[in-house]
């Protein structure tokens, strides 16, 4: 069944509610006019940029509600969107322009010098300032003004046809395009906003950049797809942040660092929240103690797990086990099947750790211009192989135990480092830590644990550091060195780059 334009469904339905807030500049949209300026978008695609359908168009700028005009504008139109993730060096958004091969380039004033640089090869620059953009490049406002849409829906369209490409991080090599389609979209639509209740009276804060599938979908596409209201801030800021949800927001989501900021903020007070009736986390592990902290004062957050690869959700811990399942992602939900086998490919016993794999309507059809690495990633059956190591309670419950390549052998013994970490993090003085496996000439592999060290506190010798593990892990899982950061790698989401340690 051909994907219908839902964006133009949701004007007919509700045409007044309001859509999207843009925090930052005050631009505001009800979903009759957002469909309208997404209209306007695919009209200055095809009459004044001379783009056609299955043409990448990339974006490089701060989160703000325009970039959803851009995603609806280039679902009418049959264009590919390419967010671009703005933290990139000048070389890695050359190899990334290389790569997805855009016929225009729309950015922030805020990157105006880097898009000069990226759109020399002839590219077209479409600038987003108010005034006249430099540099002879085109202006978005002005251009978008200047035509007349249809208003009508656009064509009938395949569910698996490429609606954006997402970058992953590149952490084992070069960064590869996820290709996102219409169907994946509509799956986590059913995964996330059924399990969070999403509605049209819902109104999200959403602090996660527009270049990540979490700060698309997590949840506001989901939002958008039932009606609900988005909020969008350029960036995170904890104290605006916690502003808003006191005054407006009703859902959240956010990765393990930004509730780690929410609790250290000043203005936090936990009885100025009760509007918000979901709080949800991922992209990393939540430290237990921080749900504790959270749920003490009558907030739980709803930890969960996906990848820019499954659209992203594939699992939700349920609110009521939020403490009795602590470190747990939750089940599987709605549209998603999950096996957990071993390096032969067979099912593991219950209970039994093994490599994480996962089908259903929102895996990704694969990576761009990469048939080799799609054929690697997606088995026969439509299995995902997602390289995390798991494992499964008895009650049905999912536990990410690791990153299947984290792992690593000392002394015959294969070593968990996430497990190291667990309970590195429960020492007092330690905020943040990471191990990663590195080559003994004895052991094959050694443990090596970078840490940061907790505010008003001092650096604990290796020799405390070792003492403390050896009372929970077995001597072998104990790593051998230790090492002091003033602060630990992170990517985008707050998850720490381990590729970036072991280049240290």
């Amino acid at each position: 069944m051909d994907m219908i334009d839902l964006l133009a469904q949701r004007a007919q339905t509700t045409p007044e509610r309001p859509a999207l807030e843009d925090l930052d500049d005050g631009t505001r949209y009800n979903y009759r006019e957002l469909n309208a300026q997404a209209a306007r978008f695919a009209a200055a695609a095809a009459r004044q940029w001379q783009l056609q359908a299955g043409d990448r168009i990339a974006y490089l700028g701060h989160s703000r509600a325009e970039f959803f005009v851009m995603l609806f504008g280039c679902a009418k139109a049959g264009l590919i969107l390419v967010p671009f993730n703005w933290r990139l060096a000048l070389p890695e958004l050359r190899t990334l322009m290389d790569d997805a091969a855009p016929r225009a380039l729309i950015y922030g004033q805020e990157f105006e010098e880097t898009a000069a640089d990226l759109c020399r090869s002839g590219v077209q620059g479409i600038s987003l300032a108010a005034g006249d953009p430099a540099n002879g490049h085109t202006s978005y406002h002005k251009t978008l003004a200047a035509v007349i849409p249809e208003l009508g829906p656009h064509a009938p369209q395949s569910p698996d046809t490429p609606w954006y490409l997402l970058y992953t991080s590149g952490t084992t090599g070069l960064p590869k395009g996820v290709i996102q389609t219409f169907r994946m979209m509509e799956a986590n639509y059913f995964n996330i906003g059924i399990a969070a209740g999403l509605t049209q009276d819902d109104v999200l804060l959403n602090v996660l950049p527009l270049f990540h599938t979490a700060g698309i979908n997590l949840y506001s596409s989901a939002v958008l797809m039932a009606g609900g209201s988005v909020l969008v801030a350029r960036n995170f800021d904890a104290d605006d942040a916690l502003a808003v949800l006191a005054q407006r927001a009703t859902v959240f989501f956010g990765v393990p660092a930004i509730y780690q900021a929410l609790l250290e903020a000043e203005s936090f007070e936990a009885s100025t929240l009760k509007r918000v009736r979901s709080w949800g986390c991922g992209g990393a592990a939540l430290p237990v103690s921080v749900a504790q902290q959270f749920a003490d004062q009558g907030i739980r957050i709803r930890t969960g797990m996906g990848m820019t690869e499954t659209g992203p959700t594939v699992f939700l811990l349920d609110e009521d086990k939020v403490l009795a399942k602590a470190g747990s992602v939750g089940r599987p939900q709605l549209l998603v099947d999950v096996r957990i086998v071993d390096t032969q490919g067979r099912d593991v016993a219950d209970g039994e750790p093994g490599e994480l794999l996962i089908r259903g309507p929102g895996i990704t059809p694969g990576y761009w211009h990469r048939p080799d690495a799609t054929a690697d990633a997606i088995s026969d059956g439509g299995w995902f192989h997602s390289g995390d190591v798991a494992r499964c309670d008895a009650d049905g419950h999912y536990y990410i135990v690791d990153r299947w390549k984290d792992m690593f052998i000392s002394g015959g013994e294969n070593v968990f480092p996430a497990e190291i970490e667990r309970v590195l993090q429960q020492h007092p003085a330690v905020e943040d830590v990471a191990v990663i496996g590195v080559p003994d000439q004895r052991w094959g592999e050694v443990g090596k644990a970078c840490y940061s060290v907790m505010p008003q506190h001092q650096a604990p010798t290796p020799d405390e550091l070792s003492a403390f593990c050896r009372e929970h892990l077995a001597g072998y899982k104990i790593p051998k060195i230790f090492e002091a950061l003033e602060e630990l790698p992170r990517n985008a989401v707050g998850k720490i780059t381990k590729q970036s340690l072991r280049n240290h």
